[in-house]
């Protein structure tokens, strides 16, 4: 199996996420060809910033290998790691992270700064640009649905009487 392959797990993560009006990022973590490690966002439904894709299948991960450090395995993710989960990260001592569409507003691994370049005790190498195209498409549909769903909702509350 090869990078696209688990590239393309990681977008329908993503796609489910969607379908459950999360942003639609989907991650996996692989340890040769298994995967050990799921997550997609569940900010919305978990009211928790922390709840991004990487945290949940670094989580899942450490928990079916026993134990904090990663150091055997790829991290597949549809959207460049934020600075939080590219701590993660570094904390779990990921060595490869092969993602797929670039963030410029609050990428960590060159978009906006680039944490794996800084010194840090871990170095992760990294791999962009994988599944762009599809990783930058569905979070363009995601945007551009949502700004319509804004658009329609009513912008002020009716007024409550409260007078009895």
């Amino acid at each position: 199996m090869d990078d696209l392959h688990f590239m393309d797990i990681a977008l329908e993560l993503a796609r489910e996420a969607a379908a459950e009006g999360e942003v639609p990022v989907g991650c996996v973590i692989v340890r040769g060809d298994e995967i050990v490690g799921r997550g997609r966002n569940r900010r919305e439904k978990d009211k928790s910033a922390l709840a991004h894709a990487e945290i949940e299948a670094i989580r899942e991960a450490c928990r079916n290998l026993g134990g904090w450090r990663l150091w055997e395995c790829t991290l597949y993710v549809t959207l460049e790691p934020c600075p939080m989960c590219a701590g993660a990260i570094i904390n779990a001592r990921i060595p490869r992270v092969v993602y797929g569409a670039g963030d410029v507003k609050c990428g960590a691994c060159g978009g906006v700064c680039s944490l794996f370049d800084m010194a840090f005790n871990h170095h992760p190498k990294v791999e962009k640009g994988i599944r762009e195209a599809e990783s930058s498409a569905l979070l363009t549909e995601f945007f551009k649905n949502l700004r319509v769903e804004l658009r329609s909702r009513p912008k002020w509350k009716k007024k409550v009487d409260t007078e009895l």
